[in-house]
C-alpha cells in the first residue's frame, strides 16, 4: 500500500526544504516555483532508510542503523534495482513519488556499459553514483497546489507534526551564501579548447563522427553555506528540473532545464536539447535571438542528429514501431537562454523497467554526440579531466517502477570548500570557434553572476 497524509501547501517548495537542508542525505527536487513555471512537482526526501554510494567498481550499501556492507560490482544500476526490488511495491497509481530512490547517476557510470578508453583518472570527491531509498517523502504538487506526506507506511504523528511546523519553525541561516575567495580557473584554457575544437572537426571531416559536445570546466575556491548558495541561484535562474542534492561528500546544486528520462507506467519521453542563444533585456532583440535560434539550419541540424540517436537508444528497450517525435524544434525560453527542444515518446517493451532504460539510454545523446560511442571516446580524449556528476542524471526511481530524472547540465558540485561546474556545446562540421567559446560562457553565466 501507499498512503498520502495532507500538509499545508507552499508556492516555493523551499520554505519545507529549508529546515532540512542541512540533514545527511536531504534531497531536493525542485521544479522551480514560484519564480518559473514549466514545472509542477518538487519532491523532497530525508533519512533515507538504505543508501547506495557507487565509485571504481565498489558499493558501500548502507541500512538504518548505520549497519554497512561493500559490494564489488561491475554493474551499478543492477544494484540500484536490486535494492528496489527488495521494497515494498505500492499501487500504480500513486504519482509522482511514492517512496524509492532518489540521487544522481554520473556521466562515468555510462563506462560500465559501453567499452571506452581509460585514459583520465576517476575522481575522489563524489562518488560515481549516490542514491538514497526513502519509505516517505514530502510532495508539493504547483498546479493543483496540494502538498502531502506520501508514504510505503502510515507516517508517525510526530514527523507530520514536524513536517506542518517547519515553514514556521526553520531556522533563519546566519551564515552566508557561497562567495569566492579566489579568481575562476577555467580548463582547458582558450588555446586549448581552440586545439580541441580544431581536432574534433578534423575528425568530423574525415568521417569519424557528425558531431561531439566538448565542455569546458570551471573551478573556484569558495567559502560560505552552499544551501544559502542555490536558493541565491535558483531566484537567478529557476528552472524546471533542479536540484539539490546534500551528501557526506559534497553538496550538488543544480538548475537543469533538460529532460533525461521520465516513465510512467510504460510511458517513455525524453526531451533532448540542442541549440541555445542567450536571453535580452531588450524584447525586441530577444524576439530575434529567438526567432535566429528557430530557423538556424545549424541548430536545427544539431538537434535532429541528437533525435536521432535517442530513438535509436530508445528503441534498444521499448516496443517495435512505439517510437515517435510529436514536438520537433520548439523553442522554449529560460531566465538566461533560448533553447531548441524536441519530445521523443514511446512504449517500454514488456519485462522492461527504468534500469532497462536507463542502461539503453545511458548518458544522454545530448551531451556526447553522433555516433555516441565515438564521441563519448573523442571527450575521453580531449576533455582534461573526467565530468563526474556534469552530465550524469538526477532524478528518482519510484518503488511503483516509474521514474523521472534530468541531464546533469547546469550543474555545481561543492566539495572541501571549492566549487566545479562545466559548460559545453555540440560541436558540428559548420560550428565557429567564436560562436561556440560564447556559447559556453552565456551557459556558464548565471553561476559567474552568482560566484562574483
Amino acid at each position: 500500500m501507499s498512503f498520502r497524509t495532507p500538509l499545508p501547501y507552499r508556492p516555493d517548495g523551499a520554505d519545507y526544504f529549508d529546515g532540512l537542508a542541512h540533514l545527511p542525505w536531504a534531497m531536493f527536487l525542485d521544479s522551480g516555483p514560484p519564480d518559473a513555471r514549466q514545472g509542477r512537482y518538487d519532491i523532497i526526501v530525508w533519512q533515507p532508510a538504505t543508501t547506495l554510494r557507487f565509485s571504481q567498481g565498489e558499493a558501500r550499501i548502507t541500512t538504518h542503523p548505520g549497519n554497512e556492507t561493500t559490494v564489488k560490482s561491475n554493474d551499478p544500476l543492477g544494484l540500484v534495482r536490486r535494492i528496489l526490488n527488495q521494497r515494498p511495491t505500492p499501487p500504480q497509481s500513486a504519482p509522482p513519488f511514492c517512496g524509492g530512490a532518489i540521487g544522481y547517476i554520473g556521466y562515468d557510470i555510462g563506462r560500465y556499459y559501453e567499452k571506452l578508453p581509460q585514459r583520465l583518472p576517476a575522481q575522489d570527491a563524489l562518488p560515481e553514483l549516490a542514491m538514497g531509498f526513502h519509505d516517505h517523502a514530502l510532495i508539493l504538487d504547483h498546479q493543483m497546489e496540494q502538498a502531502w506526506i506520501q508514504g510505503v507506511r502510515p507516517s508517525p504523528p510526530e514527523l507530520e507534526q514536524q513536517l506542518r511546523d517547519l515553514p514556521k519553525t526553520a531556522a533563519r541561516h546566519t551564515g552566508q551564501p557561497l562567495r569566492p575567495t579566489a579568481p575562476w580557473r577555467v580548463s582547458p584554457d582558450d588555446a586549448g579548447y581552440a586545439a580541441a575544437f580544431r581536432r574534433i572537426a578534423d575528425y568530423i571531416q574525415a568521417g569519424d563522427c557528425y558531431q561531439v559536445n566538448l565542455a569546458r570546466r570551471f573551478s573556484l575556491n569558495v567559502e560560505g553555506d552552499p544551501w544559502l548558495g542555490y536558493r541565491t541561484l535558483r531566484q537567478m535562474n529557476p528552472a524546471p528540473h533542479a536540484a539539490y542534492l546534500n551528501l557526506p561528500e559534497g553538496q550538488i546544486l543544480s538548475c537543469s532545464p533538460e529532460r533525461f528520462l521520465r516513465l510512467r507506467e510504460d510511458r517513455v519521453e525524453t526531451r533532448p536539447i540542442k541549440g541555445t542563444r542567450p536571453r535580452h533585456s531588450d524584447p525586441e532583440q530577444d524576439a530575434v535571438n529567438r526567432r535566429n535560434l528557430a530557423t538556424s539550419p545549424k541548430d536545427r541540424a544539431e538537434n535532429l542528429m541528437i533525435v536521432d540517436l535517442l530513438r535509436n537508444d530508445l528503441g534498444r528497450c521499448c516496443v517495435t514501431g512505439s517510437v515517435r517525435v510529436p514536438r520537433l524544434f520548439e523553442i522554449e525560453s529560460f531566465q538566461r537562454v533560448h533553447h531548441l527542444v524536441s519530445t521523443i515518446q514511446a512504449r517500454l517493451a514488456p519485462g522492461k523497467n527504468a534500469t532497462d532504460l536507463l542502461r539503453a539510454c545511458f548518458p544522454g545523446g545530448s551531451i556526447t554526440g553522433a555516433p555516441k560511442i565515438r564521441a563519448m571516446e573523442i571527450i575521453e580524449e580531449l576533455e582534461p579531466s573526467r565530468r563526474g556528476v556534469y552530465c550524469g542524471s538526477i532524478g528518482y526511481i519510484s518503488d511503483n517502477g516509474d521514474m523521472d530524472t534530468n541531464i546533469a547540465i547546469r550543474t555545481l558540485t561543492h566539495c572541501n570548500g571549492a566549487v566545479e561546474l562545466h559548460a559545453g556545446g555540440g560541436l558540428v562540421a559548420d560550428s565557429d570557434l567564436g560562436e561556440e567559446m560564447r556559447e559556453i560562457g552565456y551557459k556558464a553565466a548565471a553561476f559567474h553572476d552568482f560566484l562574483r
